[in-house]
């Protein structure tokens, strides 16, 4: 109510504006994202089966390729296992490829056990700047019984959540790394574990005041002696020179302090932290809120699949928006 009674007399400041120079190739991108046109390379089919086993024990009959195709076909359309195996045989079979199609309990057998590799594939020319880290987290709804039943009728809920931390890249977009956890592990002691999947040097590291504080400082610096931690301090804190915390929060709330932070978020590029937070409501908007999967093993390999999901589509159609600059007389 406040802030509807003194509207009048805010100042109002306008939304920003965007228009995509490129709107042709990204509207060509945006519908091959729904074809169905599928092709499988001969070193696919001469893959699909397991290499034989030459220690002791039992012989797989499919490969890794055969389980993360058929998992993938699954998280993309919103099938169930059942159902991606049925999708998966009538592709094969309309191909004319005789393969043999794993059957949903090897499907979940298969993903408790085995996820997708986390390290990044170094695809960034030789003598390219450091890459900025963009990191956030969102929680994932898990299978239980809701929340509303155990506020109306007490009931116990088995209703959970699982936490997904992203590391985003700035300039591309790309998620570069992924970690799950349960929901009570902070966002800050994930930080190493982010960063451990990053091969590329980090120039710099972008995060919200969650992440403030010395952990997340100690890891970036660990990992790349020279990078810029990029977080909002508090609004209450102070520059402590006489301890062991890094010099660049000292920085940072020095110049908040003399600048406002606003200004302290146009010089420091903060504003792109909101890209990492576009690439949370993408997962939710195409993968889902809730992870299908039962086990804490078989959800890290969705999320895996997920993130790998959203960064081919990403590949396939990838806006250039520039910022509308409006003649005001």
């Amino acid at each position: 109510m406040p802030h509807k009674h003194n509207a009048a007399r805010r100042h109002h400041i306008g939304k920003m504006k965007f228009k995509v120079t490129n709107w042709a190739e990204y509207d060509a991108g945006l519908r091959q994202r729904g074809n169905l046109t599928v092709w499988v390379t001969s070193e696919a089919v001469d893959g699909w089966a397991a290499p034989r086993r030459k220690t002791r024990g039992g012989q797989k009959r499919y490969s890794d390729l055969a389980i993360e195709t058929a998992l993938t076909l699954g998280l993309v359309f919103g099938l169930r296992l059942r159902q991606a195996e049925g999708f998966l045989t009538s592709v094969l079979r309309l191909m004319g490829l005789d393969l043999a199609v794993p059957d949903h309990t090897t499907l979940s057998r298969r993903a408790n056990k085995w996820r997708l590799p986390n390290k990044r594939q170094g695809h960034r020319l030789p003598g390219k700047e450091p890459v900025h880290v963009l990191v956030d987290s969102t929680g994932l709804e898990i299978y239980g019984a809701g929340q509303w039943l155990e506020e109306k009728h007490g009931a116990k809920s088995r209703r959970r959540w699982r936490k997904l931390h992203l590391a985003l890249d700035a300039d591309s977009g790309e998620i570069i790394a992924h970690v799950m956890t349960d929901q009570d592990d902070g966002d800050a002691t994930q930080v190493g574990a982010l960063l451990d999947q990053i091969d590329d040097p980090v120039g710099q590291f972008t995060a919200d005041g969650a992440y403030d504080g010395n952990p997340t400082y100690d890891a970036v610096t660990k990992h790349s002696a020279g990078g810029a931690v990029v977080i909002p301090p508090r609004a209450n804190a102070v520059e402590r020179p006489d301890t062991d915390l890094s010099c660049q929060r000292d920085r940072h709330i020095a110049a908040i302090n003399a600048d406002g932070r606003m200004k302290w978020q146009a010089a420091t590029d903060y504003g792109k932290r909101s890209l990492v937070e576009t690439a949370i409501g993408r997962y939710k908007s195409i993968i889902g809120h809730r992870l299908r999967a039962r086990s804490f093993a078989a959800q890290q390999t969705e999320v895996a699949i997920g993130c790998t999901i959203l960064n081919r589509m990403l590949a396939c159609a990838r806006p250039k928006s520039v910022r509308c600059v409006t003649n005001t007389a």
